[in-house]
């Protein structure tokens, strides 16, 4: 179960790293001159967002394993 809430509190970071990073590179390289600040925001929370919760939540589930892991062979 710990491992479980480690992997999730990685994902709900990596959610809002990787959406804030993403709108402010959609902002940058979008070539949509009419609602350029929508498309960078449904982007960001609906794709970019989701894709990086997911990374960032099986990285946690990783490196979350190899602590409780070691704290165990500790104990």
């Amino acid at each position: 179960m710990k491992r479980f809430g480690i992997a999730l509190l990685w994902g709900i970071g990596g959610y809002i790293v990787v959406a804030v990073a993403s709108y402010f590179l959609v902002m940058e390289f979008s070539s949509n001159r009419h609602d350029r600040e929508v498309e960078a925001a449904m982007t960001s929370v609906f794709f970019f967002g989701p894709v990086g919760a997911v990374l960032a939540f099986i990285v946690g589930i990783i490196r979350g394993g190899r602590s409780a892991a070691k704290s165990a062979g500790d104990g």
